[in-house]
């Protein structure tokens, strides 16, 4: 019998959900928005909803569980968000219990860029590599870290917060608090926040994005210091992990060469030659999917065991 699982994708923006096959096929979809500032009676049952119109699609089909995939520092022992930067609501949430007893199957919990990076390394860009790390370059940045073909998640399921690594001791504050995060210097939201700092008005990353692409000077400057910063941030990763692959997602890594190519340049000038000569930077294999399959090939693996 084909094992099957509801894997979701809990988003700042979407609730995204699919029944995923152990192939890593994804049978049937579901989105919700996330309605994140609604409260969390809001937020959770628009998760609830994204969940059961896969169940409803699955008719009669066994489903094994559901594995949920969630932005923020994760307790894993007791199944807990205990803070999450772009969904407020999820402050010390118990998530996994909640919807276990909502739905009344086995449910696991995991960072959702730590779940990207298993996605893509069970059945993505990763296939074949044995050490890599996973970056999401979006609203904020997070990560995911495959250790010896292994997801490494730390004591307590919190390892990959590689965005709130402090490239500027005295830099900007960041939403967790610190001063001076990767996150605080290259996420979408540091990229619009140095524009409005410079212009004096309104922008969004994807609007200096654009702007860029018709070669305002100005644009183009704010994105390649984020570059740089990111590739600062990526030379420290390849020095503590000496990975083979790097692989970068997220819609702020879309801007390609114009935020990449800087990256790369500081990459190359200030990690150690060695562990620099053999890393490759890709992008993702799975689109938008490798949180939700990642997730789901977590509970394959752990056979829903929390």
């Amino acid at each position: 019998m084909e094992r099957l699982v509801v894997g979701v994708d809990v988003g700042g923006t979407n609730v995204r959900s699919a029944l995923v096959n152990e192939r890593g096929e994804v049978l049937l979809r579901a989105r919700q928005p996330t309605r994140a500032g609604g409260g969390v009676g809001m937020v959770l049952g628009q998760l609830s909803t994204a969940i059961e119109k896969v169940l409803v699609g699955a008719g009669n089909a066994r489903v094994e569980g559901i594995g949920l995939a969630a932005a923020g520092i994760i307790d894993m022992g007791r199944g807990v968000v205990t803070t999450s930067p772009n969904i407020p609501e999820f402050q010390d949430l118990p998530i996994r219990e909640m919807v276990e007893k909502r739905f009344g199957l086995p449910t696991l919990l995991l960072n959702d860029a730590s779940a990207a990076a298993l996605g893509e390394h069970t059945f993505g860009a990763g296939r074949g590599f044995h050490h890599l790390l996973y970056l999401t370059i979006s609203t904020g940045i997070g990560g995911g870290i495959i250790a010896d073909d292994r997801l490494y998640l730390g004591a307590q399921g919190a390892a990959g917060e590689v965005g709130h690594q402090v490239i500027e001791a005295k830099g900007p504050r960041c939403h967790c608090g610190s001063r001076g995060c990767l996150e605080a210097l290259a996420s979408g939201w540091a990229i619009a926040r140095e524009a409005k700092r410079r212009l004096k008005k309104q922008m969004t990353a994807e609007m200096v994005h654009r702007a860029a692409r018709e070669g305002d000077p100005l644009a183009r400057e704010v994105i390649e210091r984020a570059g740089e910063y990111l590739g600062i941030g990526l030379a420290n990763l390849v020095n503590l992990f000496n990975p083979e692959l790097l692989i970068l997602g997220g819609g702020v890594a879309k801007m390609g060469e114009l935020l990449l190519g800087p990256a790369e340049r500081a990459l190359r000038q200030r990690a150690f030659a060695l562990p620099a000569g053999i890393v490759k930077m890709v992008p993702p294999a799975l689109g938008d999917d490798p949180g939700l399959l990642g997730v789901a090939a977590w509970f394959f693996k752990q056979g829903g065991r929390k």
